[in-house]
């Protein structure tokens, strides 16, 4: 770790003030659809920000365009609503220019993964120490209603009044794809599983990409209902924890397990099977992160939600500052106006 960030963790040790969640909230009126899922993702984001020890002053919520990037404003932290998919890019530049902010990337499906879906790949397989959230609501929010990089094929939208012809992207897999080192899925209508979520990406040292599913009840009403409401969701999502067999149903009588490199869905009622037999999370395990994640559109197999992957890899911008201080050592420090003047000059009239 450079000297720079051992003195600010020394000094945040000492002088951070008690916070509360009333603390992170700021005196601009909340403007998102009543019943947007924004307002859950943003409640359980202040009440998560207290516990990390970190003063305001040193927060950053970098955002793009869309419904989520209005987020910086509803943030009492310094923020930087930025411009269309350029929002990673922006947090990039502005860690390694000061590593000791705590900086946090809020995104759509559509700004994050359409135009802004360069700029991703190379944040996650950079691994610079920023945090990224991606609201995904399956749809173009802000625009009216247009599908987007992550709705299901076949939909319907002003954009594709016959359906969409794409098929969709799974943003877990295309972090995982890019080399993430931290990969993780929650859900707008389960607060405690979501502050979880935040809180171990705010503690991961490097890029940490968390997915959340985001109901839009105007333009995609319920395209999450069967994952989020009570009637169907213990039948339709399979929580994962590492070191825990993965177990799902109302009575916890289904499981999954793998046939080969295949994930399926078995019984524990009748005695065929048993817990043991189960696939048990680890989330230092690539193979495994890359074949949970692919279950997301699989038919007949619950959908994952909870920690993909969280590795540990040097941080870019650690290994820049190295870089940059071994040139330093080894040519000593640059002269500017030497380098200008040297080699072939003239002078303008």
């Amino acid at each position: 770790m450079n000297t720079l960030v051992e003195d600010t963790l020394k000094a945040t040790a000492i002088d951070q003030p008690k916070y509360s969640a009333k603390d992170f909230q700021s005196d601009q009126d909340v403007r998102w659809c009543p019943g947007c899922g924004d307002y859950s993702i943003l409640a359980q984001t202040q009440r998560v920000m207290p516990e990390l020890g970190i003063p305001k002053h040193k927060m950053v919520f970098v955002s793009g365009i869309g419904c989520s990037s209005r987020f910086p404003y509803y943030m009492n932290t310094y923020g930087f609503h930025s411009i269309h998919g350029r929002a990673t890019a922006i947090a990039s530049g502005l860690k390694m220019a000061r590593p000791d902010l705590s900086v946090w990337v809020v995104t759509g499906d559509g700004d994050g993964m359409s135009i802004g879906g360069n700029h991703f790949i190379h944040l996650m397989r950079r691994n610079i120490d920023v945090n990224v959230l991606l609201f995904n609501n399956q749809i173009y929010g802000l625009t009216k209603g247009q599908y987007s990089p992550t709705s299901e094929k076949g939909k319907i939208t002003k954009s594709t009044p016959y359906g969409s012809l794409d098929y969709p992207f799974n943003p877990a897999s295309l972090a995982l794809g890019a080399s993430a080192t931290f990969v993780a899925r929650s859900l707008d209508r389960d607060p405690r599983h979501m502050q979880t979520i935040i809180r171990r990406a705010a503690d991961h040292r490097g890029t940490s990409f968390v997915e959340i599913y985001q109901n839009c009840n105007v333009f995609n009403d319920g395209a999450f209902y069967q994952f989020t409401e009570k009637e169907s969701k213990d039948e339709s999502v399979v929580f994962i924890e590492h070191g825990k067999p993965l177990v799902f149903g109302k009575e916890k009588d289904k499981g999954i397990r793998l046939n080969g490199f295949s994930p399926e869905v078995v019984s524990l009622k009748d005695g065929s099977w048993s817990v043991s037999d189960l696939l048990v999370h680890d989330e230092k395990d690539t193979t495994l992160s890359f074949i949970l994640a692919d279950m997301t559109y699989k038919p007949g197999l619950p959908r994952p939600v909870g920690i993909f992957l969280a590795l540990d890899r040097p941080v870019y911008e650690e290994e820049m500052v190295r870089q940059i201080n071994f040139a330093q050592e080894k040519q000593s420090d640059g002269d500017m106006a030497k380098l200008l003047n040297s080699g072939d000059t003239w002078i303008v009239q």
